[in-house]
């Protein structure tokens, strides 16, 4: 008998997206920041004191939990940080999901929504979008925990607030809002989060895309003080280290950078989508990082011939997705590069 429980044997684990190492490579598959954070990180590392490295950090984030509450109009204990969205997603799917209970969202959305589920031994409901990929709501008594991504990832695509508002109103489990790429679009769901009245909704976000610090895990959620004590009794003891708190401290006190790197990325965002278009692709209105497009030829061999020549861009083989390639929002440079590469394959 294999000492392996046995939905963990079964499973298939999260494949996270290729990190490849070539010069003058064009890096554009992972959502990140073409540019760099804040200069305030690095003035904060070079007066990180290397010396309290040997304390331990605080356990609950304090300092930065105050600063997260103050920019989204709650209290400091609304307010949770983990170690990366990643960390909170898979707490969420503890602290609120009965082992054997069930867990909703969309497809196609992020991939390690179903594997978390799987962890947790929970019976995952996918809830299809439309053929457009634009989404409709779920019933109220759809599952037990339901995982809400907007804008959403592959496809770009974000939902009206009012309309998961609602949704929120009326679901009787507990809704994430997965908010990673809402700097780059109009509109958030914050408010919902923070409402007076919200009992069941948290929202999430990520310092890996705004905030260019995807080699750092930062995330944090804001929503009820039920909710969120129940993420601090089940986190690790200590789950954000000192360097962590520091540096997204720093990032998160700088709203002026991260908003004009934003402001850059929206800018490509809407010049590549325009060359694409003019080509013949058929791009999704993004308000994301990244775009999700059908080129004009086959997009399993564009993707590998552009893997070929060092330009990296995200394929998904699954039935709805097929079709498409996501790509992210690089450098003015980067783009002029990949669409002069595209052109010798007529795409």
């Amino acid at each position: 008998m294999s000492p392996i429980c046995k939905h963990v044997d079964a499973l298939t684990g999260y494949t996270p997206g290729e990190q490849p190492r070539f010069d003058g490579m064009v890096k554009l598959n992972t959502n990140e920041n073409p540019y760099p954070p804040s200069p305030g990180v690095q003035d904060a590392l070079k007066a990180f004191d290397w010396e309290k490295l040997r304390l331990y950090p605080d356990p609950v984030c304090n300092k930065v939990r105050a600063l997260i509450a103050e920019q989204n109009g709650c209290t400091a204990d609304q307010v949770f940080v983990g170690n990366g969205s990643d960390e909170i997603l898979a707490l969420f799917t503890r602290a609120f999901v009965e082992v054997g209970g069930s867990i909703g969202y969309f497809d196609p959305t992020y991939s390690l929504y179903s594997v978390l589920a799987a962890i947790r031994d929970a019976t995952v409901k996918p809830f299809p979008l439309n053929d457009d990929f634009t989404c409709s709501t779920p019933p109220a008594d759809y599952a037990d925990a339901f995982i809400w991504t907007n804008p959403n990832a592959p496809t770009s695509l974000m939902a009206d607030p009012e309309m998961i508002a609602e949704f929120a109103k009326s679901f009787k489990g507990v809704l994430l809002i997965d908010e990673a790429y809402a700097d780059f679009a109009p509109a958030n769901c914050m408010a919902v989060a923070t409402a007076a009245e919200n009992t069941n909704t948290l929202v999430m976000r990520t310092l890996s895309k705004s905030y260019s610090l995807a080699g750092m895990r930062f995330g944090y959620c804001v929503g009820p003080k039920p909710l969120i004590d129940a993420l601090y009794k089940i986190k690790d003891s200590y789950n954000m280290d000192a360097l962590a708190q520091v540096i997204g401290y720093a990032a998160l006190a700088d709203q002026a950078h991260m908003k004009r790197n934003a402001e850059a990325i929206i800018a490509t965002r809407v010049n590549l989508a325009a060359a694409l278009t003019a080509r013949g692709w058929q791009v999704l209105p993004s308000a994301s990082n990244f775009l999700f497009a059908k080129p004009p030829v086959e997009a399993a061999t564009l993707f590998a011939a552009l893997r070929e020549r060092h330009i990296f861009v995200r394929y998904f083989p699954a039935p709805k997705t097929k079709d498409y390639l996501r790509i992210t929002i690089g450098t003015p440079a980067e783009v002029e590069k990949l669409l002069a590469v595209l052109a010798d394959y007529n795409a």
